[in-house]
């Protein structure tokens, strides 16, 4: 198979990790908020939150996660060179932390699965956010392929993540004046 073949299947794959990423912790956060419905309400809510968490887990976001590095690694293997230059390395470091955070996300759908819900639907907005951080963080190296801004990058980064709080509190806030 072809470099650009190999290349396209690990960019599909990486969008279909990211979508089942996003999207589990949005269910997550569902999950988190059904078990604190009254009984009747619990009752109907968390078989089919459930069900949709773990069709998603399984069936999308694992297979994408594996296929990814699958493909990753091929077509790294086109570019080997690439392994001789910085920007590659943070690249993988960041890609390394996104696997961490699939892992632990991984704990969370166990927890919840089995009802417990240890995190609370604002702290699981938070860790919505980690992949989007992730997410322009290798975007941004591999489109650029340098470190030589990774200051200013980093800079970006940081403020990314400061208006992703300030959203999730507002809307926090909103939902709260609400009555939701």
């Amino acid at each position: 198979m072809g470099f650009e073949y190999v290349k396209a299947l690990h960019i599909i794959f990486v969008v279909t990790w990211f979508a089942g990423l996003f999207y589990i912790v949005r269910l997550f956060i569902y999950q988190t908020e059904a078990l604190e419905r009254p009984e009747a309400e619990r009752k109907i809510l968390k078989p089919q939150l459930d069900l949709m968490a773990s069709r998603l887990w399984y069936i999308i976001t694992w297979p994408s996660a594996v296929l990814t590095l699958i493909f990753g690694i091929w077509v790294l293997s086109y570019r080997w060179g690439y392994m001789q230059l910085g920007f590659m390395h943070a690249k993988l470091g960041f890609v390394f932390l996104l696997y961490v955070y699939h892992g632990y996300s991984h704990v969370i759908f166990k927890e919840l699965q089995a009802g417990k819900a240890r995190w609370n639907s604002t702290k699981l907005r938070l860790w919505n956010e980690v992949a989007t951080i992730l997410l322009f963080a290798i975007v941004f190296l591999i489109v650029l392929k340098s470190t030589v801004s990774m200051l200013q990058g980093i800079s970006g980064l940081i403020g990314l993540a400061v208006l992703l709080m300030l959203g999730i509190k507002l809307y926090k806030n909103y939902r709260i004046k609400k009555g939701e």
